[in-house]
């Protein structure tokens, strides 16, 4: 059901995405370098960032469901966004190993509720309807936070020191809460995902038979495995950028590796707002077959290009990818659990697919290199990149309900 949105909570909303950005950034590249800076081996620091990526893996499922279970998705938000700033000052203020895995795992744990509890908070505010349009948004003030947050981070780090870049992160609590609380609770509906599901979606279901209504989806599966093939595809060709960058232009790569983030993130922030009123407007299969497809031509046109320059501006293919896999994860998985109540749940295993596949990605690509060189693991990724492409369009359905289309 459409409904009406005051300016303080839509503006609020636009302010927690934005901040929940800037507090997520403090733990990408920032910890690694803190944790040299402190002496730390290279075994150390793998283990510190193996133990929050297993937790993140592990915690979709559970985060989701807790998000499912808690009546106030605002409450559920505020615990997450309270564990990732308490992290952030427990690495500034005790850098011990014990210390650290903890925060890592806490960290972890506090992100599985936030992404799903932001996704339920922003549907349950504008409704089915416009959802898409809203998650376009988000991720617009999203990639824009990530951007500005990284940048401050990183002139804080240089111009003070790496420690300093936690305890800003810490601080951003404040803002974030205060945003937050400009979301007015009354405009939240809490029941938009009992919503009664067309006859193709699945069945109006609780409890236990919810839980089975999702294993018996065949959307949300087939949702589910074009996910692990993406992210198989995709999550090591950044990585593999880099290292062909710092083989081939080792003077200017931390500049054009910075270009290669900074990239795609712009173009997420001007495209993203468009993708959610398109999948409203012509429906999710398309915009599905757009960002999948940009896939494979990335991949294809990494292999083949030499200029240092070239590999950065293919990276707006990376964004026009992001920005359609960033609307539409929360949009397709609410068409597919609508009835259900299991939104959030969905959610989390769709989540736990794509980090299967992302943590397939990196070592399969890295085999590929060192055994064949980066010119045929790029040809490997695209390949992946067209199975997964193949996958959308022949057997992932139409989900958008026929109530929905304009």
């Amino acid at each position: 059901m459409d409904r009406t949105v005051s300016a303080v909570s839509r503006h609020g909303l636009d302010a927690f995405a934005f901040f929940v950005a800037n507090l997520q950034t403090g733990f990408g590249p920032f910890l690694a370098v803190y944790f040299s800076q402190a002496k730390w081996t290279q075994s150390d620091i793998g283990f510190a960032l193996t133990v929050g990526s297993l937790v993140a893996l592990l915690g979709q499922v559970p985060g989701g469901a807790f998000v499912d279970v808690v009546r106030s998705k605002r409450f559920a938000a505020a615990v997450a966004v309270i564990g990732i700033s308490g992290s952030a000052f427990a690495l500034a203020v005790w850098p011990s190993f014990p210390v650290v895995l903890l925060a890592m795992a806490v960290h972890s744990g506090a992100s599985c509720v936030l992404t799903p509890a932001i996704a339920a908070i922003s549907i349950g505010l504008v409704g089915r309807a416009r959802a898409g349009e809203r998650l376009g948004r988000n991720a617009s003030f999203a990639a824009v936070g990530n951007a500005l947050g990284a940048a401050g981070m990183g002139a804080i780090g240089y111009y003070l020191s790496n420690g300093a870049v936690f305890y800003l992160t810490a601080a951003l609590v404040v803002p974030t809460i205060i945003a937050l609380s400009r979301i007015r609770a009354q405009e939240i509906d809490a029941n938009v995902f009992q919503e009664p599901a067309a006859p193709a979606q699945a069945p109006r279901a609780s409890g236990k038979d919810g839980v089975r209504a999702l294993l018996t989806n065949r959307g949300l599966l087939c949702f589910s495995a074009c996910m692990v093939l993406f992210f198989l595809a995709n999550a090591a060709m950044l990585p593999l950028v880099g290292s062909v960058l710092t083989l081939r232009a080792s003077e200017t790569a931390t500049a054009l590796i910075a270009a290669c983030i900074m990239v795609p993130q712009a173009v997420l922030a001007v495209s993203a707002p468009a993708v959610g009123r398109a999948a409203e407007r012509f429906g999710r299969y398309p915009v599905l077959l757009l960002g999948f497809g940009a896939l494979p031509v990335r991949g294809l046109m990494l292999a083949y290009t030499t200029n240092p320059y070239g590999l950065v501006a293919i990276q707006v293919l990376d964004g026009i990818s992001a920005s359609v896999l960033g609307v539409m994860v929360p949009l397709v998985v609410s068409d597919l659990t609508r009835g259900t109540g299991r939104f959030n749940l969905a959610l989390g295993a769709v989540g736990t697919a794509m980090g299967v596949g992302a943590a397939l990605s990196t070592s399969l690509a890295g085999i590929m290199a060192d055994r064949l060189g980066s010119h045929s693991a790029f040809l490997g990724l695209a390949l992946m990149g067209f199975a997964a492409f193949m996958l959308v369009a022949l057997i992932m359905p139409e989900t958008r309900q026929p109530a929905e289309e304009a």
